[in-house]
């Protein structure tokens, strides 16, 4: 059980990281809808696809441990 809680935490702090990295819609307007609006359909390449793809990774492992932490309490 407490493998479980220190393994989730470690995913939790890399999950923190690799959101942080992330550098799209930078700006705090882009957030409600403002800012530049010419690459909404843009492609994800090299380490923007990465990061997209590691948060993905990331959050289900920390969704996936967070029940199994639940379920063996």
């Amino acid at each position: 059980m407490k493998l479980l809680t220190i393994i989730q935490t470690v995913i939790a702090v890399a999950l923190m990281a690799v959101i942080l990295l992330q550098n799209k819609g930078a700006g705090a307007g882009s957030v409600f809808g403002g800012g530049d609006s010419s690459n909404v359909f843009s492609t994800k390449r090299g380490l923007e696809k990465t990061l997209f793809r590691a948060t993905i990774a990331l959050a289900t492992a920390f969704i996936g441990l967070a029940l199994a932490n639940i379920i063996w309490q």
